[in-house]
């Protein structure tokens, strides 16, 4: 009974975690909508942003939670080498979304077009590092859960501390929904 309550402290605390993080999101997002327009004379988001390749990177995350999800089922179903195989997959997405971002982020350096520049690349180089910041914490929590599903039993305190794993995965995801949606679609859209 003890543990049970321990548990549920522990969910609803992280759900106040991402509550928080979640307010962090939405300053950024509001930056960048205040502030999309303002390119001094530099690049604006129509000639930086690849729709096909924020397509991609989309698609990429999007069966990242796909294989999450499945590693979560597995951990609940008490497979061990399952659930390893699904958050690796997982893993191995995650890393290709953040090459192709900081591939993303590469060439608008190229082009000369840094946070520097001006107050939109500013807001955008904030919110969508930050976006890729979390995935990078994420990534690393991922590992974490591996070796510990790899090297503990599956027992109800190890769920929950995958189950967390899983939802800020989730989480991360959502957010990018909503970076497509308004930083590339909104931003290629409605330059200035």
């Amino acid at each position: 009974m003890a543990e049970e309550i321990s548990d549920d402290k522990k969910v609803f605390g992280f759900w106040i975690y991402l509550m928080t993080d979640l307010i962090i999101f939405a300053v950024l997002f509001a930056c960048f909508i205040v502030l999309h327009a303002h390119v001094f004379n530099g690049p604006s988001a129509k000639e930086l942003f690849k729709l096909p390749s924020a397509l991609i990177e989309t698609l990429i995350l999007l069966t990242s939670s796909f294989t999450c999800s499945l590693g979560m089922y597995a951990v609940n179903q008490r497979l061990k080498i399952w659930a390893i195989i699904w958050f690796l997959c997982t893993f191995l997405l995650g890393i290709c979304f953040l090459y192709l971002e900081i591939s993303e982020f590469s060439d608008f350096l190229k082009k000369g077009a840094s946070w520097k520049r001006s107050a939109f690349l500013s807001s955008f180089f904030t919110l969508v590092g930050t976006h890729g910041f979390h995935i990078c914490m994420g990534l690393l929590w991922m590992i974490v859960m591996m070796f510990r599903i790899a090297l503990k039993p599956l027992v109800k305190d190890s769920i929950s501390r995958i189950f967390r794993m899983a939802l800020f995965w989730h989480f991360l995801d959502i957010v990018w929904i909503f970076i497509f949606t308004i930083v590339y679609g909104i931003g290629y859209l409605y330059p200035t």
